[in-house]
């Protein structure tokens, strides 16, 4: 299993697709997580293992550092969502330039600080180990929580776009911080 990165209280690893399909499967499986991530939500476990394979094959031939990671309690190896640090998508699904930073989490762990603490870690990776110069988010415009988390990381609202998942989002950013 291998680790990104560790917080106070979390692991940030990469997904096991044969391991983890089941926990993968309360977040992706939740029509109410899949609610502002878009697309449909997973139909079974097997579906999943299948995604999480094609998502952990996909991130490895990139082989840029980017990613995406589950994020497990460090006492109990517990899945609590997952953190991603990837290249933004145009409207037609084209990797750009620009690279952003998401959390998706299961129902039960909303609230407790994960997303923030989990992003916060993957913002110092792709600052400091990927020496990237500016990182982006994307947030559905109803999706309050997601919007407060971008706020707790320091990030600046730069208002709505449609330039990315052929949809309207709120487009933050946060610039490596000076040496």
């Amino acid at each position: 299993m291998a680790v990104l990165t560790e917080t106070e209280r979390l692991v940030i690893r990469n997904w096991i697709p044969q391991d983890d399909a089941e926990q993968a499967f309360e977040i992706y499986g939740d029509p109410e997580v899949m609610r502002f991530i878009g697309g449909g939500k997973e139909e079974n476990v097997e579906t999943q293992r299948r995604s999480l394979q094609q998502r952990t094959d996909r991130t490895a031939a990139l082989n840029n550092g980017t990613g995406f990671w589950a994020i497990a309690d460090k006492e109990t190896g517990e899945i609590f969502g997952t953190v991603i640090l990837k290249q933004l998508p145009d409207n037609d699904g084209n990797p750009t330039s620009e690279i952003e930073v998401g959390w998706h989490l299961k129902k039960a762990a909303w609230g407790k600080g994960y997303a923030t603490e989990a992003g916060q870690a993957v913002l110092n990776y792709g600052f400091n180990v990927l020496k990237l110069p500016v990182i982006y988010a994307v947030v559905n415009p109803e999706n309050t929580a997601s919007i407060q988390v971008t706020q707790r990381l320091g990030m600046s609202p730069l208002g709505r776009t449609q330039q990315y998942y052929g949809k309207e989002l709120e487009l933050f950013k946060l610039e490596a911080p000076n040496p």
